[in-house]
């Protein structure tokens, strides 16, 4: 077998963008410009971190996220509230008691911390659980006192705030009263921050000095990508001043705009090395890197951009600020890979190995042990397209059994606040007492409250109904507020299908012509209408992101057959992860091993979440490698070589890549946060299988089964497509030994 012929000596014909040399593209101009200007570059982006920094700290907004539903019936109850019974409206902090010799033993102590605890900001009134029907437990052990809040959404309470809320609760803990709070509030408190994005960037400096083996080649990457990094989190803010951001999107830009920008500099730095050692200047070295990785990068970073894009057709106003940083983060590195670091290229000049790592030689061209495992794939297509096949199917069964909802303080790891006072008022109380029901009324006239009373009788009697509060009227006597607690949890099946009786059966059978509206709320209500409504959309989601990202495919390739394939198989590969995330939630020995230990529902916006970006960060890997690939099918017209060195050629650097990704996401996974850490295990899982089994095993072996099939394309859709050159001509980047001119794509030759 023929040597690859990226280790051929040189062609010497002019250098792209020299005298007499073929011209350049718009990157190769703006790769030559940023080579020559190259301090000039360098400053402008110092200078940019400067001014995003000064913009997020004079322009920088608050965090919120409005989870609810646009129309919903939680959603009416919400707003009906707010408007007219604010006092019932706003977050609320349980404050569970527990004295094991009688909690009115301890009735000073508890009116002392009660009386600190509504001095804390925000704290607006505190039921007293002595005088509130329902609050103390039978055997009088156990009491749970509510803090209303001023506020609806927990993350608008500041974070000294709240943990001076569980710091006056500590302090009043004796042998005698234990304390525990609870809440949303609480919650978010407890989770903290884990410092992610420095734990991402540690796992990545060490992958890339093992594989390129030299601290200057390792450190470019590393410093594109927190420049990147210091200009768009520095920009958050800012976006958060327009349209509402959640909290936890500042973390899921961070790791993209870290795992994308090292990806796409990994790539760039290798192909300059590739340059070097055929024997380009350092210049022409970069022009044409930006020529052919170039390109690359900016198909590659387009495809992220057009799935994150996917999620404004969510409808969801919080999904719509996730994607905008995310896509900000997206865009600031794309443009860093394409001028930040042909500057960089212009300083280290042919010492970019530089610095060696001893015992690390640094190695370019193609992989001779990825060109015998291409070949080996290739020898037996059917085998290692069934054995991957296979093993992706097998990944993905537990995903039937996936269940979608919210988790709640039961999942929180054990001894904390509110694990605690979830299990305290589950014991006491029974589970439904940690998700009641709100029936909120508007009256035809003030005080006239006859029809909710009967509503009430009817709802005691209606199945999977432990309790029913007496009916609370707002001061103005306008609107009338019924709690419900359900006799399960408000994970349980059946508190769904509680609610969905009150809505459609007992609610309008027991107002009918009273003039009196009534919705359900609450936050349980609330999660169910919001996984109702994400499972609507999401079928809208992948169809126009699996659209999308074929036809931009299809227009870069020019083959049906290949466009086709990469959208199955990150369909595949994404079913596979999602499969993980589904048996780590069970709660078993596999959800230990994560701190999830108990049986965790996933919330309907993670999926649509992981999707976007996953589908997006799939078709990189696929760009990347296809991209080589057909150069090599340009250069010889061989199928089967063409794959075999396209692989070998692009293998290290996937690799590398996947594993910093992994490593990137993977950094989510101690987070206490069950939704950040569930979003770290199913991308890192899904990059995983990505990098590994679809891209070293069943793509080497679904192209040999097609054969020339691969490149076709009907005649009547070739003369239509714009020709858009991936990686520029490789006949001006990279010797050809065997020039070849594919024949027409309309009658393939058969594999």
């Amino acid at each position: 077998m023929s040597r690859p012929a990226l280790l051929d000596p040189p062609s010497t014909a002019p250098a792209p963008g020299t005298p007499g040399g073929p011209p350049l593209g718009l990157l190769g101009r703006l790769a030559g410009l940023s080579f020559r200007r190259r301090r000039l570059t360098v400053l402008a982006w110092l200078l940019a971190v400067v001014a995003a920094v000064g913009a997020g700290a004079a322009w920088s907004g608050e965090f919120e996220a409005d989870y609810t539903v646009k129309g919903s019936d939680s959603r009416a109850a919400q707003d009906l509230l707010s408007e007219r019974f604010p006092g019932q409206a706003g977050d609320t902090v349980d404050v569970v008691l527990r004295a094991p010799d009688g909690v009115r033993a301890a009735e000073a102590q508890v009116d002392r911390l009660l009386a600190e605890l509504a001095a804390v900001p925000h704290v607006q009134s505190v039921d007293d659980p002595f005088e509130t029907p329902g609050a103390l437990s039978d055997d009088g052990t156990v009491a749970v006192a509510k803090l209303r809040l001023d506020v609806v959404n927990p993350v608008d309470v500041p974070l000294e705030d709240s943990e001076r809320l569980v710091a006056v609760a500590e302090e009043a803990a004796t042998a005698e009263l234990q304390v525990a709070l609870g809440g949303q509030t609480i919650a978010a408190t407890e989770q903290g921050e884990i410092g992610s994005e420095g734990i991402g960037l540690a796992a990545a400096a060490l992958i890339l000095l093992l594989a390129f083996g030299s601290v200057v080649a390792a450190g470019l990457p590393i410093l594109t990508a927190v420049v990147g990094l210091g200009v768009s989190a520095s920009l958050v803010g800012v976006v958060a001043g327009v349209i509402g951001v959640p909290d936890w999107s500042t973390s899921l830009a961070a790791m993209m705009g870290i795992g994308v920008g090292i990806d796409y500099v990994l790539l760039l730095v290798t192909r300059y090395r590739e340059q070097l050692a055929g024997g380009r200047d350092p210049y022409s070295a970069a022009v044409s890197t930006a020529e052919t990785a170039g390109r690359s990068v900016v198909v590659a970073g387009s495809t992220v951009v057009i799935s994150l894009l996917g999620l404004f057709a969510m409808g969801l106003d919080y999904m719509r600020g996730a994607a905008l940083v995310t896509i900000l983060a997206v865009l600031i590195v794309m443009a860093a890979a394409s001028t930040l670091v042909p500057a960089l290229f212009g300083f280290t000049g042919r010492r970019v190995d530089a610095l060696r790592i001893p015992g690390l030689r640094p190695q370019h061209g193609a992989s001779p042990t990825w060109t015998r495992w291409s070949r080996l794939v290739q020898r037996r297509p059917l085998v290692s397209a069934a054995a991957g096949l296979g093993v992706l199917v097998l990944l993905a069964a537990p995903m039937a059994g996936l269940r979608y909802g919210f988790p709640d303080s039961g999942n929180n790891p054990e001894g904390t606040n509110t694990r605690t006072a979830y299990d305290l008022t589950a014991a006491a109380f029974g589970p439904g007492a940690n998700g009641p029901l709100l029936l909120a009324a508007s009256l035809p006239a003030p005080g006239d409250a006859a029809a909710v009373e009967a509503l009430a009788e009817e709802v005691r009697r209606a199945p999977g109904v432990a309790s029913v509060s007496p009916v609370s009227l707002s001061p103005a006597q306008d609107t009338a507020v019924v709690t419900v607690v359900p006799t399960t949890g408000p994970q349980d099946p059946s508190t769904e299908t509680l609610v969905r009786t009150l809505r459609e059966d007992v609610v309008p059978q027991a107002t009918a012509g009273t003039g009196t509206a009534v919705h359900v709320g609450g936050v349980t209500a609330s999660a169910i209408d919001s996984t109702d409504d994400v499972a609507k959309r999401l079928p809208l989601l992948v169809g126009g992101v699996v659209a999308l990202s074929m036809l931009l495919l299809l227009v870069v390739f020019r083959s049906v057959a290949l466009a086709v394939k990469a959208a199955v198989m990150n369909l595949l590969s994404m079913a596979a992860a999602f499969g993980v995330v589904a048996y780590v939630l069970e709660g078993g020995w596999a959800g230990q091993l994560f701190g999830i230990d108990t049986p965790t529902p996933l919330p309907a916006f993670i999926p649509v979440l992981m999707f976007a970006v996953l589908f997006g960060l799939s078709m990189d890997y696929e760009v990347f490698l296809l991209s080589r690939i057909r150069e090599r099918w340009v250069a010889t017209g061989d199928n089967s070589r063409a794959v075999a060195e396209g692989l070998a050629g692009t293998a290290r650097v996937i690799t590398a890549a996947a594993a910093i990704m992994v490593a990137v996401f993977a950094a989510f996974v101690p987070s206490p946060a069950v939704f950040l850490k569930v979003i770290g295990i199913g991308m890192a899982t899904a990059i995983l299988i990505d990098a590994t089994v679809v891209r070293m095993l069943l793509v080497p072996a679904v192209l040999q089964l097609l054969g020339r099939a691969t490149w076709w394309s009907p005649a009547w859709l070739d003369r239509r497509l714009p020709r858009v050159h991936v990686e520029g001509r490789p006949e001006h980047h990279v010797e050809l030994p065997e020039p070849h001119l594919p024949g027409p794509r309309t009658a393939p030759a058969p594999a």
